[in-house]
């Protein structure tokens, strides 16, 4: 077994990292009503996360970077569980935004050090596979994690979540402590060194169409349960149905992203699942006022199409940049966290001057710019190709000559 009890322990308290990020979305409508607040206004705790997280894991990163992992890795999971405890005790609106940067800078930390020392444990021929049990255990939390909570939260108080995911992420820091070794940190590298690599124009235009891609999936996914409660008209208990199929589609269809980048390629896996991930969503804009069971249906298809393209667009960013692997993860990562805050924030204005109905049209919108933008992409990337081989062939006829 080797090493790998420990890349598990780290998937585990990924789990209870994980549900802590996500959970918002899945009862933003409890938590709006409690506190008094708009779903708009709710919303926003997704999107000072998401700048928190994009802007702090970074420089947070880059302070810390000759620091122990395995102290990081608790001295952050520290953070998540005063950030959590803050939630619980604390009154008011102003004062759970504060607690959701502390999480969020808490977070981004652990889990880009938990990446970092599953492929330190791993065998030098299975870190791929390390690196993707502890991305599991994030997923896990979209997956079971936030329909379990929407259910408790339907009973309970809302907090009891929050309180719970502390006591267990307390539980959790003597079981790092025991179990992951100590390890030197690596030598930083600056935020000048890291945004050279933006001005790389296919990297810049891979980034932006990330950043177009998660937006839209921000857009629609802050605002999902009360859109399947209030548009769709679906009961309590079909919302926590969806949300626990949107979360299972969303694995497979990651699953299913890597597969087909292996099988058919880049190109033709990025390009037809951005497509479709747009039309998906058309289709489930379209759908409401019909059947629950095809808005169910659509909105599963739609999670596993939006998922496939995630794997891909890594992939394809590491192909990019393959000296800087470690440097366009976290880019990536800044990048994605950046897209769902404006992503929320464009929802919050939506609800706010047009409807809660609105928000999946506009969501398609930003991801029709990323399907026209990838179609755009690797169509000029086929004609250089060819373009590079004509000539190849007529210089080669003509040395022949």
């Amino acid at each position: 077994m080797g090493q790998n009890w420990r890349i598990f322990i780290l998937a585990v308290v990924c789990f209870l990292v994980g549900t802590s990020e996500y959970m918002i979305a899945g009862i933003l409508d409890k938590v709006a009503a409690d506190i008094g607040v708009t779903l708009p206004q709710a919303g926003q705790l997704m999107t000072v996360f998401a700048l928190a997280y994009a802007i702090g894991t970074p420089i947070l990163m880059g302070v810390t970077a000759r620091l122990d992992r395995r102290d990081l890795l608790l001295y952050s999971l520290g953070l998540i569980i005063v950030s959590n405890a803050l939630i619980v005790i604390l009154p008011g609106y102003g004062l759970m935004l504060l607690a959701r940067v502390i999480m969020a800078l808490g977070t981004g930390v652990f889990v880009v050090t938990s990446l970092t020392l599953a492929a330190k444990l791993a065998p030098p021929n299975k870190q791929g596979s390390a690196i993707a049990i502890v991305l599991m255990g994030i997923s896990a939390s979209l997956i079971f994690g936030v329909p379990i909570g929407r259910v408790i939260a339907a009973s309970y108080d809302w907090k009891l979540i929050f309180g719970g995911i502390g006591l267990l992420a307390i539980v959790g820091l003597p079981v790092l402590a025991s179990s992951i070794p100590r390890l030197k940190g690596d030598a930083p590298v600056s935020l000048t060194k890291q945004l050279a690599l933006v001005k790389r124009p296919r990297i810049a235009l891979a980034l932006g169409i990330n950043f177009f891609l998660i937006m839209g999936y921000g857009i629609a996914f802050t605002y999902l349960s009360p859109y399947l409660l209030e548009v769709v008209g679906m009961s309590e208990r079909w919302v926590s149905a969806a949300l626990f199929a949107y979360g299972i589609a969303s694995l497979i269809g990651s699953k299913a992203g890597g597969f087909g980048t292996d099988r058919w390629g880049v190109a033709r896996t990025l390009t037809g699942g951005t497509i479709l991930n747009m039309v998906l969503l058309i289709l489930l804009s379209a759908a409401v006022g019909t059947s629950t069971f095809l808005v169910f249906t659509l909105l599963v298809l739609w999670s596993f199409f939006s998922w496939s393209s995630a794997p891909t667009q890594q992939y394809y960013l590491l192909t990019l940049s393959p000296e800087a692997s470690g440097v366009m993860l976290g880019l990536n990562t800044s990048v994605l966290q950046l897209a769902i805050a404006v992503g929320a924030g464009i929802g919050g204005l939506v609800i706010d001057y047009m409807s809660l109905q609105a928000i999946t049209w506009i969501a398609a919108a930003s991801i029709a710019v990323a399907a026209v933008a990838t179609a755009a992409m690797f169509g000029r990337i086929s004609y250089q190709s060819r373009q590079a081989s004509q000539g190849a062939e007529v210089s080669s006829a003509s040395a022949a000559e």
